[in-house]
């Protein structure tokens, strides 16, 4: 049984706009992905794509004025907002994105410490994964504003790998890390899979991803536009299936460094039919009528009439 399912989930914002009338702006739409148990999975895509705000979907710490659809499973099981209350922080944990989620009033030391679950002396605990990651002991006395980025975020991936969480989101946890840092944070994101453990790893980076994930699932507009395997990103693309991961494959600089023609709609302005098919150079007219269908293609998923 997969530990999280999210099942065609849209996510809309109530807003007023300037005559101050109501309108609902969806910013997510027919979003799917499926994660197992000792499987790391990297979602990808540009900024503005809905890859934090799956995150926060599943952890149920959506704004107020936000309204969801679709379904959540975790293990099986729906995820109910007093379900996500009760599991948050416990069986899921999140790497923020922003370290404004540290308490500024806390002590960064003792923060790890009260996430620090099982029978071990949570101040070893502590210790042990700060050495791990190159902070001391006088570092755990400072509070969140004494930190630097790099600081705050191995404080923040410390707070998630005590937890003895099942599930694990971390959401942009390697910016701002020395490459010597970095690469010991991506091999015990890969450890805690590698030990049964789920990840969602949300990057732009797609180099990091490759290096630990085992599936890539790229973003588009607010939807799910490909699943592929790792394996699958490699030479120019041409094992990939939908015209955008292909264009972004190509478009990196170790790559063929080509630019991608146009930039991703805003929500507020989707087009009808495929949300890639403005920018897309091999779309057709049905291309434009209708927004397609998930499908599963060779061992992976895609959202394209004309993927083969």
């Amino acid at each position: 049984m997969p530990i999280l399912e999210v099942e065609n989930l849209s996510v809309s914002f109530k807003q007023y706009n300037a005559g101050f009338k109501q309108i609902h702006n969806q910013v997510i739409s027919s979003l799917n992905i499926t994660l197992e148990a000792g499987e790391i999975l990297a979602v990808v895509g540009a900024s503005g794509s809905g890859k934090s705000l799956l995150a926060h979907a599943i952890l149920g710490i959506l704004p107020s004025n936000a309204s969801t659809s679709g379904t959540i499973k975790y293990k099986g099981e729906i995820l109910t907002p007093a379900r996500q209350e009760a599991l948050r922080g416990t069986e899921i944990a999140i790497v923020p994105q922003s370290v404004s989620f540290l308490d500024p009033l806390m002590r960064v030391g003792k923060q790890v410490r009260t996430s620090v679950k099982g029978s071990e002396d949570p101040t070893t605990i502590q210790r042990k994964v700060f050495e791990r990651y190159r902070l001391c002991e006088e570092d755990e006395t400072l509070y969140p504003f004494q930190l630097s980025g790099g600081m705050a975020r191995r404080v923040l991936l410390s707070t998630a790998m005590v937890s003895g969480a099942k599930l694990i989101i971390a959401d942009e946890p390697t910016p701002g890390l020395d490459p010597i840092v970095m690469k010991e944070a991506l091999q015990n994101i890969r450890e805690f899979a590698d030990n049964g453990r789920a990840v969602m790893f949300i990057t732009h980076d797609i180099e990091s991803a490759l290096q630990i994930a085992d599936k890539i699932a790229v973003f588009y507009a607010g939807s799910t536009v490909e699943i592929a395997p790792v394996k699958n990103f490699k030479n120019q693309g041409e094992a990939l299936r939908h015209p955008y991961t292909k264009a972004l494959w190509r478009a990196l600089p170790q790559n063929e460094f080509i630019p991608i023609p146009g930039s991703q709609p805003q929500s507020s302005e989707l087009p009808t039919g495929c949300l890639f098919a403005p920018r897309c150079p091999i779309a057709t007219t049905e291309c434009h009528e209708k927004h397609p269908e998930a499908r599963e293609l060779r061992d992976g998923m895609v959202r394209c009439i004309h993927a083969n």
